[in-house]
């Protein structure tokens, strides 16, 4: 069957759905796709009310959804003030807990801003970087409990516990890494990320990235396992340069990604030639990779040639890629792609678990997984993949 026909998204009786999720991703599109997938996931544990439960092929009524892991960029964290700030773990924070600004994109919801102001005011503040009040409070936790000795992934499990955001999140690494931009012409100038991104609006040229300090790093504490027991592996519609590719600089989590035995499915951060969020254009560009949705397939490669995918999702009008994407040995379906809202992202996620199961049907699951798992999808809820 040609990967560019009309399929309808179909579950197989006899494919056990994953019951462990993983995702690499970075802030707010790591953060919209997660709520999406977490809309999807919701249909499993309420047996999908909208398709009458079990007795209409829905799932049991009761039944816990799949558990999702969410592996975060720490590529962006910086020390501000004295603080340790994470921007992209507190956006999937945020994000999750339904409490983050959806007018500006990221930060909290009825945020304010007094404390910059005065520092401002006292001429010690950063006029280009705002911490918000809220904001503020909870980096200065995170920051207490650093310097009391505790790992960022615990810091992180505490400061989640307040939400029910419905996955863990774990920071890729617990060392301190920062992705740099080579912006002298003539030199080996490097400014901080969220420097060239907030500050200059990402105008200064890049003429790289350097990922410092990923050499001596370490993956932070369950993040091998969450790849190793993983059933699928996503790749979030994240910056694929300074996120997905700060994760993938820490030692030891490409290869494990690799060695997984889940399948990997990415979802284009690029829909026609340009980004959606963020700057992922310009950061494509930087390392000589295409700006389209089969040039960043290519960039992360076909596993089975020494790449990290097995999948790819590109936009319904990016449907012309698809043979591209597939001839350098990656499986590819055309969906909508943009996340307007859940229920949109929801069919996002949707996709992702059809497209795994053409793919690898009940292969990716642990040695041992004999019992048919509850569907990923509730049946009636499944939508044409296009």
């Amino acid at each position: 069957m040609g990967a560019v026909d009309v399929v309808q998204a179909e579950q197989h009786a006899d494919t056990p759905a994953p019951r462990r999720i993983t995702m690499l991703s970075g802030g707010v599109g790591g953060a919209k796709f997660a709520r999406g997938l977490r809309h999807c996931l919701q249909q499993v544990g309420s047996g999908g009310a909208e398709n009458g439960g079990a007795e209409h092929g829905g799932a049991d009524r009761g039944c816990d959804p799949p558990a999702v892991t969410c592996v975060v960029n720490t590529g962006d964290d910086m020390w501000m003030h004295g603080l340790r700030v994470c921007p992209d773990l507190d956006s999937m924070m945020y994000g999750l807990a339904g409490v983050n600004d959806t007018d500006r994109g990221w930060g909290r919801a009825g945020e304010s801003e007094r404390v910059s102001a005065e520092l401002l005011d006292y001429g010690v503040g950063i006029d280009w970087f705002t911490l918000g009040d809220l904001d503020l409070a909870t980096h200065i936790a995170r920051t207490e409990m650093l310097r009391a000795g505790t790992g960022l992934a615990r810091v992180t499990r505490e400061l989640t516990a307040r939400w029910d955001l419905g996955a863990t999140l774990l920071p890729a690494t617990e060392h301190e890494v920062e992705t740099r931009v080579r912006v002298g012409e003539q030199t080996d100038e490097t400014i901080h990320f969220e420097e060239w991104w907030v500050r200059h609006r990402a105008g200064l040229p890049a003429r790289g990235f350097l990922h410092h300090g990923a050499e001596g790093a370490a993956p932070a504490p369950g993040v091998l396992e969450a790849i190793e027991n993983a059933e699928l592996i996503i790749l979030a519609p994240s910056n694929p340069v300074v996120s997905i590719g700060a994760i993938l600089a820490i030692p030891g989590i490409r290869s494990a990604l690799r060695a997984a035995r889940a399948p990997v499915i990415g979802l284009s951060p690029i829909i026609g030639s340009t980004h959606v969020l963020g700057m992922a254009s310009q950061c494509l560009r930087a390392v000589g990779a295409e700006v389209s949705a089969a040039g960043v397939a290519e960039h992360f490669g076909s596993r089975a040639q020494g790449g990290l995918l097995d999948g790819w999702l590109v936009d319904s009008g990016d449907a012309d890629s698809v043979a591209r994407v597939e001839a350098a040995g990656i499986r590819c379906l055309a969906v909508p792609l943009l996340m307007d809202s859940d229920p949109l992202t929801a069919d996002m996620a949707r996709a992702v678990h059809e497209l795994a199961d053409r793919i690898t049907p009940g292969a990716a699951r642990p040695a041992g997984h004999g019992q048919r798992g509850t569907p990923l999808i509730p049946r009636g809820a499944r939508t044409p993949v296009r």
